[in-house]
């Protein structure tokens, strides 16, 4: 019976608790942000028409477990389906504390084998105790075992009438598509700013707690539409702070929080390329508490705003940008060239990958700073140089005037020699050799892999190509295969499979080619002569040179 105490938990008083369980919903009526699926459930409860599984999947702190223990309340007491229970009868209480004797909350983190579940299987045979149904909720549910889940298969699919399975999960994608199949899923979204919004701000008023609204909109942003984690900032935003108000200005010492403003200034400079108060500026904000890694992803953030802000709106529930940055980064967008743009976005990313190679994090910034201005200049450089060059080449291909007409001559002996060199790389792949050799020369080196070690050649010829395969073949090799040739040849392979063995693998014929010169060259009186000279040694492997 050990088993099933896990997830149990002490009842705690509601002074002793933080805001996360202090305010955890307690009926559909609580739910914010889901009312939809709140009312499906409920209906259906009401009609006595439940599934017998529900799968919650969704973002950590998102209301997943707490979903799960309403739906288990409902089902177990009418007066909870309606809200007015109010955890005075025997089964809602127990249920909201973890300790319910026929609703049994199992953590499959840690208990992932095929062993726990048999066991939580063969207690499902017994009736309910006290309540109508038993309940198995499995928080985390994607971290069984393949085992435990295909040992879960069959009571899933056909539980008896008493019984039901609640499943809890972040990764569904991890769960096998025959559970999920089994279940009524529900895909719980991340909470809608103003409606998060609007709930700390009544969170905070029955806290009695002066906070702000732009700090509560900065906690909502944090938060990335997690209930929980919203609790849990203001919870730790109030008990940082002494003094019973909380301003906006705290809440960005507290959380190392930088405004959007400094970043638009920021880029501003790295656009005038003053590379000295590029440095001075950066200074300030990592000075300010903001590691690189944080002011790199916020720094996409502000270049995304700039290329996109025609798309965005600038509603009351846009708790990113206030109302002079929406300017700012309009003004900047009009002023910029979106080439610029999406070459700092691609710079930023590649530094993002190794900022942790270095030791010393903040000069990589510095230098990424410093680097963004020379990007900006030669972006500037070349558009000039393509500006100049497109002008030049209309005045001297105006067809209308007739003038210059050998420079047209020139352009169409230049297209005429392309298409010979197009023509010339068609005579280049004669065979399952040249192919493997051009997919080294284009760097294409999985799809040279898969060539040389699972594929078995039927016939190559006139851009038609057959083979057979073994199992370890990737499914996408013929797709990635046939748009590489063409990109290559210009023209359109036909690569099919066939029933006929075919060749050995280029692998396995260096095997047998390597095994055939071990044995040459161990029967060899050079071989014998080393062998008495240096009983010890071992032939591992051999290379034959040209020479």
């Amino acid at each position: 019976m050990s088993f099933f105490q896990v997830g149990w938990s002490p009842i705690m008083t509601i002074k002793s608790q933080v805001l996360a369980l202090k305010y955890r919903p307690q009926s559909f009526k609580d739910l914010i942000g889901h009312e939809e699926i709140a009312t499906t459930i409920y209906n259906s409860i009401k009609n006595n028409s439940s599934a017998n599984a529900f799968l919650f999947t969704g973002i950590r702190g998102i209301g997943k477990t707490t979903f799960a223990r309403i739906v288990a309340k409902a089902l177990n007491c009418e007066q909870a389906l309606e809200g007015r229970c109010e955890k005075k009868c025997s089964h809602c209480e127990p249920i909201a504390n973890s300790n319910h004797i026929d609703v049994l909350e199992m953590d499959a983190a840690s208990k992932t084998g095929v062993d726990d579940v048999r066991e939580l299987i063969e207690f499902s045979r017994y009736p309910p105790s006290l309540a109508k149904f038993k309940i198995f909720i499995i928080d985390e549910v994607h971290m069984l075992s393949k085992q435990a889940f295909n040992a879960l298969l069959k009571t899933l699919e056909e539980p008896p009438k008493y019984l039901k399975f609640i499943f809890a999960t972040t990764e569904v994608k991890k769960i096998p598509i025959t559970v999920i199949s089994r279940c009524q899923r529900y895909d719980l979204s991340r909470i809608k700013s103003e409606e998060l919004f609007n709930y700390l701000k009544n969170v905070t008023t029955k806290e009695k707690k002066d906070v702000e609204d732009n700090a509560v909109k900065l906690i909502v942003k944090l938060s990335e539409g997690s209930v929980r984690d919203a609790l849990s900032l203001l919870d730790r935003a109030t008990i940082s702070n002494k003094e019973n108000s909380l301003t906006f200005e705290d809440t960005q010492k507290i959380f190392g929080h930088v405004n959007k403003s400094s970043y638009i200034e920021l880029l501003e400079l790295i656009l005038l390329g003053d590379e000295e108060k590029i440095i001075d500026h950066y200074k300030k904000l990592y000075n300010s508490g903001i590691e690189p890694n944080l002011f790199l992803n916020d720094f996409l953030e502000v270049l995304y705003f700039v290329k996109n802000i025609s798309y965005i709106e600038n509603g009351g529930n846009n708790f990113t940008l206030n109302a002079s940055d929406y300017k700012k980064i309009t003004f900047l967008s009009k002023e910029i060239d979106p080439n610029t743009i999406l070459l700092f976005w691609e710079f930023t990313l590649k530094t993002l990958k190794e900022i942790n190679i270095v030791a010393n994090q903040n000069l990589l910034v510095e230098m990424f700073l410093v680097q963004l201005t020379y990007l900006k200049k030669k972006n500037v450089t070349q558009n000039s140089q393509q500006i100049e060059l497109k002008n030049t080449l209309i005045k001297n291909v105006d067809v209308k005037n007739n003038t210059n007409k050998d420079t047209i001559n020139q352009i169409k002996n230049i297209q005429q020699e392309e298409e010979k060199i197009e023509k010339k790389t068609n005579l280049e792949i004669n065979n399952l050799k040249d192919l493997i050799e051009m997919c080294y020369k284009k760097k294409e080196m999985k799809l040279k892999y898969e060539l040389e070690n699972n594929v078995n050649l039927v016939s190559f010829s006139n851009m038609k190509i057959e083979i057979s395969f073994n199992d370890k073949l990737d499914k996408s090799f013929v797709k990635d295969l046939s748009e590489k040739l063409y990109d290559w040849t210009k023209n359109r392979w036909l690569i099919s499979f066939s029933k006929e063995k075919g060749t050995i693998s280029t692998k396995e014929e260096k095997h047998i080619l390597k095994k055939k010169y071990i044995t040459e060259y161990t029967g060899s009186n050079e071989y014998k002569n080393l062998i008495e000279a240096f009983p010890d040694i071992e032939l591992i492997d051999i290379e034959k040179k040209d020479d």
